[in-house]
Protein backbone atom coordinates (compact mmCIF):
# COMPACT_ATOMS: atom_id res chain seq x y z
CA UNK A 1 0.00 0.00 0.00
CA UNK A 2 1.63 3.19 -0.81
CA UNK A 3 1.80 6.52 1.40
CA UNK A 4 -1.22 8.33 -0.30
CA UNK A 5 -3.48 5.17 0.12
CA UNK A 6 -2.29 5.10 4.12
CA UNK A 7 -2.74 8.66 4.55
CA UNK A 8 -6.62 8.68 3.38
CA UNK A 9 -6.98 5.85 6.04
CA UNK A 10 -5.00 7.12 8.63
CA UNK A 11 -7.84 10.65 8.25
CA UNK A 12 -10.91 9.11 7.34
CA UNK A 13 -10.41 6.99 10.62
CA UNK A 14 -9.39 10.10 13.01
CA UNK A 15 -12.50 12.18 11.00
CA UNK A 16 -14.74 9.36 11.87
CA UNK A 17 -13.96 8.57 15.71
CA UNK A 18 -12.64 11.35 17.02
CA UNK A 19 -15.70 13.88 16.69
CA UNK A 20 -17.71 10.89 17.34
CA UNK A 21 -15.90 9.93 20.80
CA UNK A 22 -16.75 14.28 21.44
CA UNK A 23 -20.22 13.90 21.09
CA UNK A 24 -20.29 10.89 23.46
CA UNK A 25 -18.53 13.00 26.13
CA UNK A 26 -15.21 11.54 25.97
CA UNK A 27 -11.73 12.82 25.35
CA UNK A 28 -10.04 13.23 21.67
CA UNK A 29 -7.36 10.68 22.82
CA UNK A 30 -10.09 7.98 23.20
CA UNK A 31 -11.37 8.62 20.27
CA UNK A 32 -7.55 8.60 17.96
CA UNK A 33 -6.98 5.49 20.28
CA UNK A 34 -10.25 3.94 18.82
CA UNK A 35 -9.46 4.53 15.41
CA UNK A 36 -6.04 3.09 15.46
CA UNK A 37 -7.46 -0.39 17.12
CA UNK A 38 -10.33 0.12 14.36
CA UNK A 39 -7.66 0.05 11.46
CA UNK A 40 -4.98 -2.38 13.32
CA UNK A 41 -3.74 -5.63 13.50
CA UNK A 42 -6.61 -6.34 15.93
CA UNK A 43 -8.97 -5.09 14.01
CA UNK A 44 -9.75 -4.67 10.26
CA UNK A 45 -6.05 -4.56 9.39
CA UNK A 46 -5.81 -2.25 6.99
CA UNK A 47 -2.55 -1.17 8.30
CA UNK A 48 0.68 -3.73 9.26
CA UNK A 49 3.53 -1.62 9.12
CA UNK A 50 2.87 0.07 13.04
CA UNK A 51 6.61 0.56 14.04
CA UNK A 52 7.29 2.89 11.42
CA UNK A 53 4.79 4.83 11.89
CA UNK A 54 5.45 4.70 15.35
CA UNK A 55 8.86 6.29 14.68
CA UNK A 56 7.34 8.84 12.18
CA UNK A 57 4.69 9.74 15.13
CA UNK A 58 7.49 10.48 17.45
CA UNK A 59 7.63 13.77 15.53
CA UNK A 60 4.78 15.25 17.70
CA UNK A 61 6.33 14.60 21.30
CA UNK A 62 8.84 16.38 19.93
CA UNK A 63 6.84 19.33 18.37
CA UNK A 64 5.05 19.14 22.04
CA UNK A 65 8.02 19.96 24.37
CA UNK A 66 9.14 22.41 21.90
CA UNK A 67 5.75 24.05 21.98
CA UNK A 68 6.10 23.48 26.32
CA UNK A 69 9.25 25.20 26.02
CA UNK A 70 7.96 28.43 24.23
CA UNK A 71 5.51 28.81 27.06
CA UNK A 72 8.30 28.54 29.91
CA UNK A 73 9.36 31.96 30.61
CA UNK A 74 11.71 32.61 33.71
CA UNK A 75 9.24 35.39 34.89
CA UNK A 76 6.28 32.79 34.66
CA UNK A 77 8.21 30.29 36.35
CA UNK A 78 9.08 32.64 39.57
CA UNK A 79 5.43 33.40 40.24
CA UNK A 80 4.63 29.55 40.91
CA UNK A 81 8.00 28.80 41.96
CA UNK A 82 7.03 27.68 45.44
CA UNK A 83 4.12 25.80 44.01
CA UNK A 84 6.13 24.17 41.08
CA UNK A 85 8.87 23.56 42.97
CA UNK A 86 7.32 22.36 46.63
CA UNK A 87 4.17 20.71 45.67
CA UNK A 88 5.48 19.68 42.11
CA UNK A 89 8.97 17.47 43.16
CA UNK A 90 6.69 16.68 46.70
CA UNK A 91 3.96 14.62 44.15
CA UNK A 92 6.61 13.17 41.79
CA UNK A 93 8.62 12.02 44.63
CA UNK A 94 5.52 10.84 46.80
CA UNK A 95 3.96 8.87 43.64
CA UNK A 96 7.72 7.10 42.34
CA UNK A 97 8.00 5.59 46.46
CA UNK A 98 5.40 3.56 46.55
CA UNK A 99 5.34 2.52 42.87
CA UNK A 100 8.72 1.39 42.66
CA UNK A 101 8.09 -0.61 45.61
CA UNK A 102 5.44 -2.02 44.00
CA UNK A 103 7.28 -2.69 40.35
CA UNK A 104 10.14 -4.22 42.94
CA UNK A 105 7.54 -6.44 44.52
CA UNK A 106 6.47 -7.75 41.40
CA UNK A 107 9.62 -9.04 40.52
CA UNK A 108 11.63 -6.10 38.95
CA UNK A 109 15.39 -5.28 40.02
CA UNK A 110 16.43 -2.17 42.18
CA UNK A 111 17.51 0.12 38.62
CA UNK A 112 14.18 -1.18 36.69
CA UNK A 113 11.72 -0.61 39.74
CA UNK A 114 13.23 2.74 40.28
CA UNK A 115 13.05 4.17 36.15
CA UNK A 116 9.11 2.61 36.67
CA UNK A 117 8.25 4.28 39.80
CA UNK A 118 9.92 8.09 38.46
CA UNK A 119 8.12 7.18 35.06
CA UNK A 120 4.56 6.48 36.38
CA UNK A 121 4.54 9.32 39.09
CA UNK A 122 4.57 11.29 35.88
CA UNK A 123 1.37 12.58 34.02
CA UNK A 124 0.11 13.59 30.95
CA UNK A 125 0.83 17.62 30.93
CA UNK A 126 -0.90 18.20 26.80
CA UNK A 127 -4.32 16.00 27.83
CA UNK A 128 -4.60 17.63 31.53
CA UNK A 129 -4.26 20.98 30.84
CA UNK A 130 -6.49 20.64 27.66
CA UNK A 131 -9.30 18.79 30.10
CA UNK A 132 -9.10 21.70 32.39
CA UNK A 133 -9.24 24.35 29.77
CA UNK A 134 -12.20 22.42 28.04
CA UNK A 135 -13.86 22.68 31.22
CA UNK A 136 -12.74 26.14 32.33
CA UNK A 137 -11.19 24.90 35.25
CA UNK A 138 -7.84 26.91 35.01
CA UNK A 139 -8.16 29.44 36.85
CA UNK A 140 -9.65 27.00 39.92
CA UNK A 141 -7.72 26.22 42.98
CA UNK A 142 -7.13 22.66 42.09
CA UNK A 143 -6.55 24.10 38.20
CA UNK A 144 -3.66 25.98 39.51
CA UNK A 145 -1.94 23.40 41.41
CA UNK A 146 -2.75 21.12 38.64
CA UNK A 147 -0.73 23.38 36.29
CA UNK A 148 2.18 23.71 38.80
CA UNK A 149 2.56 19.80 39.39
CA UNK A 150 2.50 19.43 35.90
CA UNK A 151 5.09 22.18 34.96
CA UNK A 152 7.87 20.26 37.68
CA UNK A 153 7.03 17.55 35.63
CA UNK A 154 8.24 18.77 32.23
CA UNK A 155 10.81 20.07 33.97
CA UNK A 156 11.30 17.33 35.59
CA UNK A 157 11.46 14.35 32.95
CA UNK A 158 14.61 16.74 31.60
CA UNK A 159 17.17 15.49 33.87
CA UNK A 160 15.05 11.52 33.87
CA UNK A 161 15.82 11.70 29.97
CA UNK A 162 19.44 12.87 30.28
CA UNK A 163 20.32 9.75 33.16
CA UNK A 164 19.44 7.22 31.31
CA UNK A 165 22.44 6.88 28.81
CA UNK A 166 24.39 6.60 31.96
CA UNK A 167 21.62 4.26 33.68
CA UNK A 168 21.73 1.93 30.37
CA UNK A 169 21.29 -1.85 31.23
CA UNK A 170 20.78 -1.12 35.06
CA UNK A 171 24.12 0.82 35.18
CA UNK A 172 25.71 -3.03 34.84
CA UNK A 173 29.17 -2.90 32.89
CA UNK A 174 29.70 0.66 32.64
CA UNK A 175 33.58 1.71 33.48
CA UNK A 176 33.99 5.24 35.36
CA UNK A 177 35.59 6.46 32.39
CA UNK A 178 32.82 5.61 29.56
CA UNK A 179 30.42 7.37 32.29
CA UNK A 180 32.70 10.63 31.95
CA UNK A 181 33.08 10.26 28.54
CA UNK A 182 29.06 9.79 28.02
CA UNK A 183 28.58 13.07 30.46
CA UNK A 184 31.13 15.08 28.73
CA UNK A 185 29.59 14.67 25.71
CA UNK A 186 26.01 15.29 26.59
CA UNK A 187 27.19 18.73 28.57
CA UNK A 188 29.24 19.32 25.24
CA UNK A 189 26.51 18.88 22.96
CA UNK A 190 23.99 20.97 25.67
CA UNK A 191 26.57 23.60 25.90
CA UNK A 192 26.71 23.72 22.44
CA UNK A 193 23.12 23.84 21.46
CA UNK A 194 22.59 26.82 24.11
CA UNK A 195 25.51 28.98 23.24
CA UNK A 196 24.73 28.38 19.05
CA UNK A 197 21.06 28.98 19.86
CA UNK A 198 21.09 32.02 21.80
CA UNK A 199 23.77 33.47 19.21
CA UNK A 200 22.80 32.43 15.99
CA UNK A 201 19.47 31.26 16.17
CA UNK A 202 17.76 34.59 16.63
CA UNK A 203 19.46 36.66 14.11
CA UNK A 204 18.59 33.87 11.54
CA UNK A 205 14.67 34.02 12.15
CA UNK A 206 15.19 37.50 12.01
CA UNK A 207 17.04 37.02 8.51
CA UNK A 208 14.31 34.40 7.25
CA UNK A 209 11.19 36.86 8.61
CA UNK A 210 12.77 39.74 6.23
CA UNK A 211 12.13 37.87 3.22
CA UNK A 212 8.21 38.00 4.24
CA UNK A 213 8.20 34.28 3.24
CA UNK A 214 5.69 32.49 5.28
CA UNK A 215 6.13 28.77 3.74
CA UNK A 216 10.04 29.36 4.66
CA UNK A 217 9.64 30.76 7.74
CA UNK A 218 7.55 27.37 8.54
CA UNK A 219 10.60 25.30 7.23
CA UNK A 220 13.00 27.14 9.37
CA UNK A 221 10.30 26.80 12.20
CA UNK A 222 10.41 22.79 11.82
CA UNK A 223 14.32 22.97 10.88
CA UNK A 224 14.74 24.21 14.43
CA UNK A 225 13.32 21.85 16.07
CA UNK A 226 14.37 18.62 14.24
CA UNK A 227 17.67 20.02 14.00
CA UNK A 228 17.84 20.47 18.16
CA UNK A 229 16.29 17.09 18.68
CA UNK A 230 18.48 15.59 16.08
CA UNK A 231 21.96 17.11 17.69
CA UNK A 232 21.18 15.70 21.30
CA UNK A 233 19.86 12.61 20.13
CA UNK A 234 23.98 12.16 18.76
CA UNK A 235 25.04 11.35 22.27
CA UNK A 236 21.95 9.13 23.10
CA UNK A 237 19.55 11.93 24.69
CA UNK A 238 16.43 11.40 23.95
CA UNK A 239 14.86 13.76 20.82
CA UNK A 240 12.30 15.53 23.01
CA UNK A 241 15.39 17.46 25.46
CA UNK A 242 17.03 19.28 22.86
CA UNK A 243 13.13 20.49 21.03
CA UNK A 244 12.42 21.49 24.71
CA UNK A 245 16.03 23.45 24.93
CA UNK A 246 15.60 25.34 21.59
CA UNK A 247 11.87 26.29 22.82
CA UNK A 248 13.28 27.54 26.46
CA UNK A 249 15.79 29.41 24.27
CA UNK A 250 13.21 31.17 22.17
CA UNK A 251 11.02 31.79 24.68
CA UNK A 252 11.89 35.56 25.35
CA UNK A 253 12.32 36.02 21.61
CA UNK A 254 10.22 38.19 19.45
CA UNK A 255 9.07 35.17 17.25
CA UNK A 256 7.56 33.23 20.21
CA UNK A 257 3.94 33.46 19.28
CA UNK A 258 4.28 33.55 15.27
CA UNK A 259 7.07 30.02 16.15
CA UNK A 260 4.04 28.55 18.44
CA UNK A 261 0.82 29.14 16.06
CA UNK A 262 3.05 27.96 13.02
CA UNK A 263 3.84 25.02 14.95
CA UNK A 264 0.93 24.00 16.74
CA UNK A 265 -0.68 22.67 13.97
CA UNK A 266 1.69 20.01 13.16
CA UNK A 267 1.90 19.26 16.62
CA UNK A 268 -1.91 17.79 16.47
CA UNK A 269 -1.19 16.29 13.98
CA UNK A 270 1.62 14.08 14.49
CA UNK A 271 0.39 13.76 18.10
CA UNK A 272 -2.86 12.11 16.62
CA UNK A 273 -1.28 10.17 14.26
CA UNK A 274 0.85 9.01 17.23
CA UNK A 275 -2.21 7.60 19.32
CA UNK A 276 -3.84 6.28 16.25
CA UNK A 277 -0.77 4.10 16.19
CA UNK A 278 -0.19 3.79 19.88
CA UNK A 279 -4.17 2.53 19.43
CA UNK A 280 -2.94 -0.18 16.14
CA UNK A 281 -0.50 -1.58 18.37
CA UNK A 282 -2.32 -2.74 21.60
CA UNK A 283 -2.73 -6.20 22.13
CA UNK A 284 -6.38 -6.92 22.56
CA UNK A 285 -5.33 -10.87 22.75
CA UNK A 286 -3.71 -10.53 25.74
CA UNK A 287 -6.67 -8.13 27.32
CA UNK A 288 -8.69 -11.00 26.46
CA UNK A 289 -6.56 -13.55 28.34
CA UNK A 290 -5.72 -11.99 30.96
CA UNK A 291 -8.48 -9.25 31.87
CA UNK A 292 -8.12 -9.87 35.72
CA UNK A 293 -4.89 -8.79 35.74
CA UNK A 294 -4.54 -5.90 33.10
CA UNK A 295 -7.60 -4.78 35.03
CA UNK A 296 -5.82 -5.06 38.40
CA UNK A 297 -2.86 -3.59 37.16
CA UNK A 298 -4.61 -0.29 35.78
CA UNK A 299 -6.64 0.17 38.90
CA UNK A 300 -3.65 -0.18 41.12
CA UNK A 301 -1.72 2.64 39.42
CA UNK A 302 -4.85 4.90 39.72
CA UNK A 303 -5.38 3.64 43.14
CA UNK A 304 -2.17 4.49 44.20
CA UNK A 305 -1.67 7.83 42.41
CA UNK A 306 -4.82 9.01 43.30
CA UNK A 307 -4.29 8.01 47.32
CA UNK A 308 -0.86 10.22 47.64
CA UNK A 309 -1.98 13.13 45.48
CA UNK A 310 -5.01 13.54 47.28
CA UNK A 311 -2.70 13.02 50.55
CA UNK A 312 0.26 15.06 48.61
CA UNK A 313 -2.47 18.02 48.09
CA UNK A 314 -4.20 18.24 51.14
CA UNK A 315 -0.91 18.70 53.26
CA UNK A 316 0.43 21.11 50.94
CA UNK A 317 -2.54 23.09 52.01
CA UNK A 318 -5.46 22.24 48.76
CA UNK A 319 -9.07 22.84 49.65
CA UNK A 320 -10.98 19.72 51.11
CA UNK A 321 -12.93 19.86 47.79
CA UNK A 322 -10.39 20.95 45.55
CA UNK A 323 -7.95 17.54 46.51
CA UNK A 324 -10.18 14.95 45.01
CA UNK A 325 -10.57 16.66 41.55
CA UNK A 326 -6.66 17.11 41.33
CA UNK A 327 -6.08 13.62 42.36
CA UNK A 328 -8.86 12.65 39.65
CA UNK A 329 -6.94 14.53 37.00
CA UNK A 330 -3.32 13.67 37.71
CA UNK A 331 -4.47 9.69 38.35
CA UNK A 332 -3.38 8.35 35.15
CA UNK A 333 0.14 8.04 33.15
CA UNK A 334 1.87 9.91 31.12
CA UNK A 335 3.47 10.28 27.91
CA UNK A 336 7.05 10.89 29.12
CA UNK A 337 6.62 7.67 31.52
CA UNK A 338 6.73 5.50 28.29
CA UNK A 339 10.14 7.40 26.89
CA UNK A 340 12.05 6.54 30.30
CA UNK A 341 11.18 3.02 29.29
CA UNK A 342 11.89 2.54 26.28
CA UNK A 343 15.36 4.56 26.47
CA UNK A 344 16.26 2.48 28.93
CA UNK A 345 15.47 -0.58 27.36
CA UNK A 346 13.74 -2.34 30.71
CA UNK A 347 13.51 -6.20 30.87
CA UNK A 348 10.36 -6.47 31.47
CA UNK A 349 7.26 -8.46 31.12
CA UNK A 350 4.16 -7.28 28.64
CA UNK A 351 1.63 -7.61 31.45
CA UNK A 352 3.02 -4.89 33.46
CA UNK A 353 2.55 -2.14 30.83
CA UNK A 354 -0.93 -3.50 29.52
CA UNK A 355 -2.23 -1.91 31.99
CA UNK A 356 -1.44 1.27 30.31
CA UNK A 357 -3.88 0.39 27.76
CA UNK A 358 -7.03 0.80 30.09
CA UNK A 359 -5.67 2.87 32.77
CA UNK A 360 -6.17 6.28 30.20
CA UNK A 361 -8.62 5.52 28.20
CA UNK A 362 -11.09 4.40 30.42
CA UNK A 363 -11.02 8.06 32.18
CA UNK A 364 -14.04 9.42 30.32
CA UNK A 365 -12.27 12.80 30.17
CA UNK A 366 -9.74 11.51 27.38
CA UNK A 367 -6.71 13.22 29.73
CA UNK A 368 -3.98 10.90 29.27
CA UNK A 369 -2.14 8.43 26.76
CA UNK A 370 -1.48 4.61 26.54
CA UNK A 371 1.22 3.12 25.31
CA UNK A 372 1.27 -0.46 25.10
CA UNK A 373 4.91 -2.96 25.10
CA UNK A 374 5.52 -5.67 22.52
CA UNK A 375 7.26 -9.27 23.00
CA UNK A 376 6.10 -12.88 23.66
CA UNK A 377 3.95 -13.60 26.64
CA UNK A 378 5.51 -15.12 29.52
CA UNK A 379 6.14 -19.04 30.04
CA UNK A 380 5.74 -18.69 33.73
CA UNK A 381 4.40 -16.31 36.86
CA UNK A 382 5.57 -14.93 39.91
CA UNK A 383 3.19 -13.90 42.46
CA UNK A 384 0.62 -14.81 39.53
CA UNK A 385 2.00 -11.73 37.84
CA UNK A 386 5.08 -11.63 36.50
CA UNK A 387 7.17 -14.15 34.73
CA UNK A 388 10.79 -14.80 33.08
CA UNK A 389 11.45 -11.05 32.73
CA UNK A 390 12.71 -10.81 28.89
CA UNK A 391 14.28 -7.85 26.73
CA UNK A 392 11.21 -5.87 24.72
CA UNK A 393 10.72 -2.56 23.26
CA UNK A 394 8.34 -0.19 24.61
CA UNK A 395 6.58 0.78 21.08
CA UNK A 396 6.22 4.67 19.92
CA UNK A 397 9.70 5.22 21.68
CA UNK A 398 12.22 3.16 21.06
CA UNK A 399 14.30 5.73 19.21
CA UNK A 400 16.85 4.55 16.48
CA UNK A 401 20.14 6.50 17.16
CA UNK A 402 19.76 4.82 20.77
CA UNK A 403 19.63 1.71 19.39
CA UNK A 404 22.76 1.98 17.35
CA UNK A 405 24.72 3.73 20.02
CA UNK A 406 23.92 0.66 22.21
CA UNK A 407 25.17 -1.88 19.02
CA UNK A 408 28.10 -0.04 19.12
Amino acid sequence: MDLLHEAAIFLTAAVIAVPLCRLLGFGSVLGYLAAGVAIGPDGLALIADVDNILHFAELGIVLLLFVIGLELQPSRLWVLRHSVFGLGSLQVLACAVPLAIAAWALGLEPVPSAVVGAGLALSSTAFVLQLLAERGQLTTHHGRAGFAILLFQDLAVLPMLAAMPLLEAGGAGLEPGEILVDLAAVVGVLLALVVGGHYALRPVLRLVARSRTEEIFTATALLVVIGSALAVATVGLSMALGAFVAGVLLADSEFRHELEATVQPFKGLFLGLFFIAVGMSADLGLVAASPLTVLGLAAGLIAIKAAVIFTVARLWGVERRAAPALAAILSQGGEFGFVLFSDLEIRLDRLVYQYSALSNPQKASGSGHSVVGSGALPKGCKNGILAEKERIEITGWADPTLRQRRAK
